[in-house]
């Protein structure tokens, strides 16, 4: 009896708790589709837009460069410029 006590006390605990999360929504422009399509596939993208009051259209593009050439995000280079320029033109600084 105490080992089913004990596991019903564990399983409550383990239940994950409902997070009040709404889903992120970019900003529709030319290129929001090719960042939503590449870009959540390894990722979150409320990354963009919780850091968007800080990169430059440098950092953006060196973002997207990072992502190809350290992480192996399999974009091609037409995506990568269309990806870039969304970023630059509606989260840069």
């Amino acid at each position: 009896m105490r080992i089913v006590t004990m596991a019903l006390l564990v399983a409550g605990f383990a239940v994950p708790a409902s997070a009040d999360e709404s889903a992120v929504v970019l900003k529709k422009a030319p290129g929001v589709d090719k960042v939503e399509g590449q870009c959540s596939a390894c990722h979150s993208l409320d990354y963009i837009p919780t850091n968007s009051p800080f990169p430059s259209a440098e950092l953006w593009d060196a973002e997207v460069t990072k992502m190809i050439k350290a992480f192996g995000a399999p974009i091609n280079d037409a995506d990568a410029k269309i990806i870039a320029e969304y970023l630059k033109k509606n989260y840069g600084s």
